[in-house]
Formats: structure tokens, C-alpha cells, sequence
């Protein structure tokens, strides 16, 4: 009973600085990290589905929404890390197609590989 009225308490209190402060959001919880895409797609995969599980119940707890709302933090930043990591491989994959239009052998090789090789973390999922 006493967790879950700390739980409560606390739940209660996070939202309650939300609704005080500025257009800015408070950073309470910073999630896991996502250093490389690898990490990044393997957060993305693992805490989808945490968080998949969470919302199948009939019913939300006070301890599922905080619950989600940690995941969300881990989400984000792997979402953060994978989107910047997709704008690079659209550029590779540009250098790649610019290299096949002007027979550029080299760049075509080994931009190409450094593509396929991101672009099969992103296909694996991990």
C-alpha cells in the first residue's frame, strides 16, 4: 500500500510541474540511451514491445502510466538516434547514385558498403 501511495505521490507531483512550467518539459527521467544505431534499433524493438504489453491490459494503473511514461524516454531517444542516423544513410545512398551517374568506381564501392551495412541494421531491427 505504501509504494503504491508513493507511486501516486510521485505521479501526482510530475504532473503537477508540468502544468507549472514553461513550454519546456521537464527531463525527471532521462531513459536509456542510445549511443549507435545498433543500440538504438535494439531499445526501439525491446521497449515497443514493454510498452505494447503495458497498453494490452483492460485497464491502465496509476503504475502502468508511469510506467509508460519512462518507456517513452528510452522511445525517444532511440527514435532521436535512428532518425539522425536515416538522414546519413539517405546522404550515403545520394553519394552512391550521384557515383553511378558520373562512373565514379570508388565512391560507388565504398559508399555503397558503408550504406548496405547501416541499412541492414535498420532491416534487422537490431
Amino acid at each position: 500500500m505504501l509504494k503504491k501511495l508513493m507511486t501516486i505521490t510521485i505521479f501526482s507531483a510530475l504532473f503537477s510541474m508540468a502544468v507549472f512550467a514553461d513550454q519546456e518539459r521537464i527531463d525527471h527521467y532521462k531513459g536509456e540511451p542510445s549511443p549507435t544505431l545498433a543500440v538504438a534499433m535494439k531499445n526501439f524493438v525491446e521497449y515497443n514491445q514493454r510498452l505494447q504489453a503495458v497498453l494490452a491490459k483492460n485497464e491502465l494503473t496509476v503504475e502502468d502510466m508511469v510506467l509508460i511514461h519512462e518507456l517513452t524516454y528510452t522511445l525517444e531517444n532511440a527514435l532521436e538516434r535512428i532518425r539522425e542516423d536515416l538522414e546519413e544513410l539517405a546522404e550515403t545512398l545520394e553519394d552512391v547514385h550521384v557515383a553511378s551517374e558520373t562512373m565514379d568506381y570508388d565512391t560507388a564501392q565504398k559508399a555503397g558498403a558503408l550504406y548496405l551495412e547501416t541499412a541492414k541494421i535498420v532491416t534487422s531491427g537490431q
